[in-house]
This record gives structure tokens, sequence and C-alpha cells, in this order.
């Protein structure tokens, strides 16, 4: 295969979790402006609409799909809807997640003595539950297609203690890389690729959009190396690479994208 050809999805159909903003609609855009068509899910509808319709005015095959991952039985709806119209699916992103709240650096009720059950249990259902659950649907048409890429969205928070975020967070994370290593020996048989995206610190909303605070900002830029927070753009190579051709012997990896946070 020509090098040209290796990140081409021209032909190819994605589905993205979480795609109304931040990393999710960067890796939407990614395959999509590779030539992919898109279906770009999310649970704010209104906000889903709007960035599909700026980029069917770009000229890129994208539709949407309101998705609430945690209504599991919606996730093999929204799959099989795709299916039935494009005959195949090649990349699933499993990017839908939420915060934990705030990690030991913030407050004292990012403490072990003060975590919130009802809200553990929130984040092990959106982040742990429902990604599993969404490399489960995906694998269902993949394995009969014999192809496939799923792509999904960890944390460096789930490769070592990371006091910037909540203890559900990390614990969803850390178990959802290991689902990943599992799933990729279940699967490499039938030609899919399993494979886990790790972000260190992204200007994002996540958390509300803490991020956006310059205090907040400024915590975490002094953190990583390259002495900047990254811009959600710079999360495209890797997705593309990783939903692509390219990405043929890459699988069961968890793959930190962090200014260098894990080396220091």
């Amino acid at each position: 295969m020509k090098v040209t050809e290796l990140m081409d999805m021209r032909g190819r159909v994605a589905l993205v979790t979480g795609a109304a903003s931040g990393l999710g609609l960067a890796m939407a855009e990614s395959v999509a402006e590779a030539g992919g068509h898109v279906m770009m899910t999310d649970i704010d509808g209104a906000v889903l609409r709007t960035e599909v319709a700026r980029l069917l005015e770009a000229g890129l095959s994208v539709d949407a799909q309101v998705l609430d991952v945690a209504d599991l039985e919606s996730i093999d709806a929204a799959m099989d809807a795709l299916v039935a119209r494009h005959k195949r699916i090649d990349a699933v992103f499993a990017n839908a997640g939420i915060s934990a709240g705030p990690g030991l650096i913030f407050t004292d009720s990012g403490r072990i003595g003060n975590l919130d059950m009802d809200n553990w249990q929130r984040v092990l259902d959106i982040n742990l539950t429902a990604a599993t659950c969404t490399i489960k649907s995906a694998a269902r048409h993949m394995t009969a297609q014999k192809y496939g890429r799923i792509i999904v969205t960890a944390s460096i928070g789930g490769l070592r203690a990371e006091r910037f975020c909540g203890y559900g967070y990390v614990a969803t994370k850390a178990a959802i890389i290991n689902v990943v290593r599992q799933a990729a020996i279940d699967l490499a048989s039938d030609g899919v690729t399993v494979n886990a995206i790790c972000p260190g610190p992204f200007m994002t909303n996540i958390a509300g959009g803490r991020m956006n605070l310059q205090e907040v900002a400024e915590q975490f830029r002094v953190s990583v190396p390259l002495g900047r927070v990254a811009n959600t753009d710079e999360i495209k190579g890797l997705a593309l690479l990783l939903a692509s051709p390219a990405s043929s012997f890459i699988t069961g990896t968890a793959i930190p994208i962090d200014g260098g946070c894990m080396a220091a």
C-alpha cells in the first residue's frame, strides 16, 4: 500500500460517541477530513446538530444521532442503523465520558474520605460500562466483516496516579485500558484492532469547562514538559492513525498523547 493510501478513509464508515465538542469532535473531523463518512453522536442534540451543519457546509460527509450512552440499548440501535444504511462500519470511537469531579489538587472534596458514591456509580456507568458496551456493539459488526478499528478514549490518569483527576475517573480509565487489552486479544483473529488513546491536559469542556478557567489551566500547564495545554486539533493525527489502514499492526496499546507528562 502506498503511503498516500495508508490514512485514506474514503469509502470507510465511522461512528464517534461524544462528538459534539472537544476530543470527540476533533476525532470525527479527522476521519471526515480524510474522506470517510462519520455518524457523530452525543447527548447534547443542539450542539451536535450545529457542529454537523458546520461540517456539512464544509463539504464533509457526516450525520447526527442524539445518543445517551447510559442507555445501553441505544448504542446498539445507533450502530445497527449506521450499518443498515452503509452496509459496513470500519471505525468506532468510544469517546463519550464524564469527569469524576475535583482531584486531590483542587479541594478536600477530592480526597478518598469524601468520595461521593452516587457520583462514583455515575462515572462507572458512563466511562466503563457504556464504553465497554460500545466496544461490544462495534465488535458484533466488525467480526462479521472481518475488519475494524476500535478506539477508546482513556487518559494518562488510567496509566498512573493523577492528582488532577477524581477517583472515579482514574479508576474507570485504568479499567477501560485493561478492557482494551482483553478485547484486542479476543478480536485479533477477526481482523479487528482495539486501542486506547490516553490524553494528558487538553483544552476541552469536560468537568463543566473547568479547564477554561485561567488558574486551572495554569496548574495543568506547569505540569506539562512541553509547557502548555494541548488544543483539540492535536488529537487528530493519532485518532486518524488508529482509525485507518495505517494501524494494521497496532493493537492492544494505550498510547499517551500528553506533552511529555508520562516521561516526567
